[in-house]
């Protein structure tokens, strides 16, 4: 900023705030509420949820109702939470008590923002990343006079109002676009089952087995060899093979039932992925799984029908019968039998074709529309620093002339602080002969 707004002044965090340094030993607080790093959200400031102090053992820092907790451990998960109640938290808490020179949502506000986020990554130390009050307590800022800073907190509780419920819409919409793509698949599966009938997934396969275990055949993961599939491998309606490891060529020569060839359709039937399913591309050719994969090879294999499968092995009618027929013993477990059984729509070629066409336009036009939502959703906190970055340049709010000036606040601040007395400091007794 070239030039401060009238009545700002610049000055840094050490002059207008201090920590407060009150310590105390869980035991001597009842049933006081203990807020840990983890009951803060990261980013949002919001409180998640706090524990009885009496279950900690070691020294807790105490905060009053209206202090501010800044997280210093991991500076740039920007926990800066504006306490409601009095309470006890963890001494990874910097805890800034109520100021006469600062408001402190005006300083909550401060904290949060891109430019101090970075001073204080910057000067963070250790492998799990810490910073002291000291290391940041020069940071320089413009502070408003007192009213401004009100005045500017209303505007902003204003638009973080609005902001947050744009951003809660946006969110919302991941789960919307799941529960349409859904919808969507199931009534055109519907359709086909009354046209058409079902017949068991059994009927139209060549083979439905499925991997083993390496560790029951005395093979170790490689860095060379065939790729090895595990159902973490497996997602909904596609493969993520970012993580995939590999297997001495020599499995497959004792596995070779599982062993992958193009369109055919996995499916995860083993614990809490079970119901998910993809199509092997190419690339997969080869490979082979563990036993947690099924394979599912079709009599007349081909990429649309391979397709049309999987599609329908992540519908709502399909994961309702796996979801029934599955065995929940140590972890959930889905047969192959079980899986010959499925009853599924086998229409028409040309219908398969069509409904795969289908559901892949549809799919593209929702996704289309997701991308613009995650889009925007970043864009929302973009605009919250920019809102941010125009209160601190004076942009916000109009200056009103019959303010007290900043400069006057925290010249009046220091001569009170000047005329306090000062601690005294007790003599450390001798220890006696």
């Amino acid at each position: 900023m070239s030039e401060l707004p009238k009545g700002w002044a610049l000055t840094t965090l050490a002059d207008v705030t201090a920590p407060r340094g009150e310590k105390a030993d869980p035991a001597t607080l009842g049933e006081m509420p203990f807020l840990g790093m983890d009951h803060i959200e990261a980013h949002t400031a919001k409180l998640l949820g706090s524990q009885p102090v009496s279950e900690l053992k070691s020294a807790v820092v105490i905060f009053k109702n209206g202090d501010i907790l800044y997280g210093r451990l991991r500076p740039y998960l920007n926990k800066v939470h504006l306490a409601q109640f009095d309470g006890t938290a963890s001494a990874e808490f910097i805890v800034f008590p109520t100021s006469e020179a600062i408001e402190q949502r005006f300083l909550q506000s401060l904290l949060r923002s891109t430019e101090y986020r970075a001073l204080a990554d910057q000067r963070s130390t250790g492998d799990r990343p810490r910073v002291k009050f000291e290391n940041v307590s020069d940071y320089a800022f413009p502070l408003p006079p007192l009213p401004e800073q009100r005045r500017i907190v209303t505007k902003l509780d204003t638009l973080s109002t609005r902001t947050t419920t744009a951003r809660t819409h946006l969110t919302a919409i991941a789960k919307l676009v799941e529960k349409h793509k859904a919808g969507f698949v199931s009534a055109l599966f519907e359709g086909l089952s009354e046209q058409f009938g079902e017949i068991e997934l059994g009927l139209v396969c060549d083979r439905i087995t499925k991997g083993s275990s390496p560790k029951w055949q005395g093979f170790e993961y490689s860095d060379e060899g065939a790729i090895f599939v595990r159902s973490q491998n497996v997602l909904w309606g596609r493969l993520n093979l970012a993580d995939v490891t590999r297997l001495p060529i020599e499995f497959n020569e004792k596995q070779r039932n599982s062993v992958m060839e193009k369109d055919d359709v996995l499916l995860n039937i083993v614990g809490a992925s079970i119901g998910r399913s993809a199509v092997v591309p190419s690339e997969l050719v080869g490979a082979n799984c563990n036993q947690a994969v099924a394979v599912i090879r079709l009599r007349e294999p081909s990429f649309e029908d391979a397709s049309y499968l999987s599609q329908w092995l992540i519908s709502p009618a399909a994961q309702s019968q796996i979801t029934e027929n599955a065995v929940d013993v140590a972890r959930a477990n889905f047969s192959l039998g079980q899986a010959k059984k499925l009853s599924i729509p086998w229409a028409t070629p040309e219908v398969r074709k069509a409904t795969l066409i289908k559901i892949e336009t549809a799919f593209a036009k929702i996704d289309r529309l997701a991308a613009e939502a995650e889009k925007a959703l970043k864009l929302t906190d973009r605009l919250d620093q920019r809102i941010l970055a125009k209160a601190f340049a004076g942009e916000l709010v109009p200056q009103d002339p019959t303010d007290e000036p900043a400069t006057e606040l925290l010249a009046r601040i220091r001569e009170a602080r000047a005329a306090a007395p000062k601690p005294k400091r007790g003599r450390k007794k001798k220890a006696e002969a």
